[in-house]
């Protein structure tokens, strides 16, 4: 077992800066997930850390020890790629012991981890078989249990569920938190799905453009995210932003929208009055508006006009598209019978909105609290 490092970490391809001074200590048994889109950097940190990639400037440690000159196969280390990189011409078995036939594993040995290992991931029953004769969920569990067998220090997961359909992503989801709990060894993963990054860390690191956004729990990137980037990448739908001008009327404050205005609780006057008159950007989460019928009881809420331009009936809930001045989102109760051309009242949830000061970077606001 061993917590990671990555000490001002700077990866260029030319001019180009893939990472830009990535700090980040991963501890020992912890499930850390680095999210955010395509091109974010997120890969070449995973790969700089296998080894894959040689970094342009700081340290990369594997527990105390720094690792930026020793070869991928002693950095005791293993990978799960995108792609399950199976040997097609080998059974299942022969897969997951080939790594350990290279290091010269006794026999008896290789064949109690592979068995272990096909015993965890449910696959124990399939050892004999060609990859050509398994489901892409199968051919993943075998690639997992390579990594397994070989029992490292640390596992790096590389986007490993996007080649999966839906329903497999969110079942083989829930296998790799029960594998981490299990094995209780130090995960890494990688993947541009929120969704997968909320529901399997236990810290989230969300990057763009090379640059370490924000590094919390899932819950505080929800409930706390940092700018106007996390606050969008974290939450589907993504939170909604609005144009802004905060005014105040003697010991009242307001966000005005434009084509609304909602009043900020008086509890939280103290926090944004400083910036009153400035403009700024208004952000609710769309889990966070409401149909006035089924308001949650003892919130502070906000009533905007607004016109349906697209209702989306989920089962559990709706989604409703919705304009008022500016385009939004809204999940709403199942029971909502609004219309597509309807105008309607919503209800903003102002216990839970945020506020975004773009007069430092206007690219990425960032929040005031």
């Amino acid at each position: 077992m061993a917590s990671v490092t990555f000490k001002h970490i700077t990866k260029k391809f030319g001019d180009f800066t893939a990472l830009d001074d990535l700090n980040i200590d991963i501890i020992d048994k912890e499930f850390l997930v680095l999210v955010g889109p395509s091109g974010c950097g997120k890969t070449t940190a995973l790969r700089c850390l296998a080894g894959l990639e040689e970094v342009s400037d700081g340290e990369v440690l594997i527990g105390d020890k720094v690792v930026n000159d020793i070869p991928p196969k002693d950095r005791d280390i293993a990978m799960v790629f995108q792609s399950y990189a199976l040997y097609p011409h080998m059974s299942v078995y022969d897969n997951m012991a080939f790594g350990l036939k290279l290091r010269h594993i006794p026999k008896d040995e290789i064949e109690r981890r592979v068995e272990e290992s096909a015993k965890t991931l449910g696959i124990e029953h399939l050892l004999k078989r060609k990859p050509r004769e398994l489901s892409g969920g199968q051919r993943q569990r075998v690639a997992v249990g390579r990594a397994i067998v070989r029992e490292p220090k640390v596992f790096l997961f590389d986007e490993p569920l996007s080649n999966l359909d839906a329903k497999l992503r969110v079942q083989t989801r829930a296998e790799i938190s029960k594998l981490h709990h299990r094995l209780q060894t130090t995960f890494i993963y990688v993947t541009h799905d929120q969704t997968e990054a909320m529901t399997m860390a236990s810290r989230i690191a969300v990057m763009n453009k090379g640059i370490l956004q924000q590094l919390d729990t899932p819950q505080t990137l929800y409930d706390k995210p940092n700018n106007q980037f996390v606050a969008g990448f974290i939450g589907s739908p993504a939170m909604n932003f609005f144009p802004a001008k905060l005014k105040k009327e003697d010991s009242t404050l307001f966000a005005d929208c434009g084509a609304f205005s909602v009043k900020i609780p008086d509890e939280k006057f103290s926090t944004y009055a400083p910036h009153a008159g400035k403009e700024v950007i208004f952000g609710i989460r769309p889990e966070d508006v409401h149909n006035p019928e089924y308001v949650p009881v003892g919130i502070h809420a906000a009533p905007v006009e607004a016109k349906v331009e697209v209702t989306e009936l989920m089962g559990n809930e709706i989604f409703l598209y919705l304009v008022s001045g500016a385009s939004y989102i809204a999940r709403v109760d199942p029971r909502t019978r609004f219309t597509f051309g309807q105008h309607v009242q919503v209800m903003f949830n102002m216990d839970n909105f945020h506020i975004f000061d773009p007069s430092v970077d206007k690219e990425n606001p960032i929040a005031i609290r």
